[in-house]
């Protein structure tokens, strides 16, 4: 065979007919050109389509660009590849810097109208996670609803900032908006309705529903909006001004002079040069998004205070106990009683006093749980109440608080903890995926609660419920007094 009529039966081996892709549900057109997936019982996957050209080269540190179109059938049987991070939270490490991938699942059968859709982003502090840790079949299948699970960059390669770099700070927040606009572009290829668009996420993947919510150039990208522990205002206390709780989002020209002399380097074509193992030794001190910015130019909490947000209908929810997934990071040891006040004096400066009086020891001999309750209360719980009150005043609201205690730890390697994690921060993950996670009865009962709710949501901008905030326990889901329960009124007074 000549070297010519090879490369004729090679091309044609991978070029589908128009009938071939319409008889063969595994096979879809997008615009950027036909991927096959899988069918698997009721639903159908497809994943690592990319959304937006390799961000390597000279697309480091660039906004996204276009896909370039591709002839034949795109293979789309394996999931999209994590992005470049490190190991944590049992996630494990990834170097792949080209990763701007997303999946697809929606239900096997033909749509008989046009099917809701449901982008999720996922969380990870903005320095780890992917899309493909999140498998959708539930979301899809039990609400006849089409679920994008998308990547995005993360930490140095995603939020870096540099003097005169556009897009410093953004450009994970601006790999949502291009996984959106594709969403726009090829929703009704899988059988999606592009005018009913959810975007949802949880921790840093909702914080980026936030940042969407405040951003103008996401205006008509979707039409509702689910929030899932974190609300736009989250703070954390400040490394060295006791007293002083501070907000994830920076100034760009914060994060601009973060990033010079990063890794010894003295320009872009420098830093562009590093290899990703050598960038990911700083990957951590860049998870902060910037506004001031063309993608986000208001900080979203200020966003949300003025109301100049997208006037979405939106879902606002947390867990009961957030804090306990992260407090033995920060106390890896016990805290003793005697420490107590000490512990609080470093975290509210003047006001420790008053915190020690509304939150007393409960003589366990070790505070990381008193410790671990007051922070949810003050850091969580309550700025989702002034998230949901602020959003309320200009769309409809929602709010929900997973609080059931006794879902398995699924973060490998946590040491015990006073009194147990209970509704720990993702807790309610594995009742919205599935992540194999073993579930009792009353917990596989209430995941189809939220599963439906979810889809509810999604579909009506209505979860169905009539609670300012619903509980979501195992055999007991109703109205939670949830301000009462988390002392937001003594919160808001200090």
């Amino acid at each position: 065979m000549t070297t010519v009529a090879l490369a004729a039966a090679m091309t044609l081996a991978v070029i589908v007919t128009p009938a071939l892709a319409e008889n063969d549900s595994t096979v879809v057109r997008t615009q950027d050109g036909a991927v096959r997936g899988t069918v698997a019982g009721a639903v159908r996957t497809f994943g690592s389509i990319p959304f937006a050209a390799a961000p390597v080269g000279e697309n480091r540190w660039r906004d996204p660009q276009p896909v370039t179109p591709w002839r034949g059938v795109r293979d789309a049987t394996t999931p999209a590849p994590m992005c470049a991070q490190g190991a944590g939270l049992g996630q494990p490490p990834s170097q792949s810097e080209d990763c701007l991938y997303l999946n697809v699942t929606t239900p096997a059968g033909n749509a008989h109208k046009r099917r809701p859709v449901m982008v999720w982003i996922h969380g990870g502090s903005f320095t780890g996670g992917g899309a493909s840790m999140y498998d959708a079949r539930w979301l899809a299948s039990k609400n006849d609803a089409v679920v994008v699970t998308v990547n995005y960059r993360l930490g140095v390669f995603g939020f870096f900032g540099y003097p005169g770099l556009a897009g410093s700070g953004t450009f994970g927040i601006a790999d949502q908006q291009a996984a959106l606009w594709w969403v726009q572009r090829n929703a009704r290829a899988f059988g999606g309705d592009a005018r009913n668009v959810t975007v949802f996420g949880e921790s840093a993947g909702a914080l980026s529903v936030c940042a969407q919510l405040a951003s103008p150039r996401a205006a008509g990208l979707f039409a509702k909006a689910i929030i899932q522990s974190g609300p736009c205002g989250v703070d954390a206390p400040s490394p060295t001004e006791p007293g002083r709780f501070v907000h994830l989002w920076k100034p760009r020209a914060e994060v601009e002079q973060q990033g010079v002399g990063t890794l010894g380097c003295a320009d872009l074509v420098c830093l562009r040069a590093q290899p990703v193992e050598k960038l990911l030794t700083v990957h951590d001190q860049f998870s902060s998004p910037a506004y001031d910015t063309a993608v986000l130019p208001i900080d979203p909490v200020v966003a949300q205070r003025t109301g100049r947000m997208h006037r979405v209908p939106t879902m606002v929810g947390t867990t009961h106990d957030e804090m306990t997934l992260f407090v033995p990071d920060a106390f890896p040891q016990p805290v003793p009683d005697a420490a107590y006040r000490a512990t609080l004096g470093a975290l509210f400066g003047a006001d420790a006093d008053k915190v020690a009086a509304r939150y007393p020891v409960n003589g366990n001999g070790d505070a990381r749980d008193e410790i671990a309750t007051l922070l949810t209360d003050k850091s969580w719980s309550c700025t989702a109440t002034v998230t949901r009150t602020e959003l309320d005043r200009h769309a409809r609201v929602s709010g929900y608080e997973f609080a059931d205690q006794d879902v398995p730890m699924f973060f490998p390697g946590r040491q015990p903890f006073p009194g147990g994690y209970r509704a720990f921060h993702a807790s309610e993950l594995p009742l919205l995926f599935d992540f194999g996670v073993p579930l009792t009865a009353g917990q596989r009962e209430l995941s189809d609660y939220m599963v439906t709710a979810w889809g509810r949501f999604a579909r009506t901008g209505d979860p169905g419920w009539r609670a300012d905030v619903q509980s979501l326990v195992a055999g007991a889901a109703g109205p939670a007094d949830f301000e009462k329960d988390h002392k937001c009124d003594f919160w808001g007074s200090l």
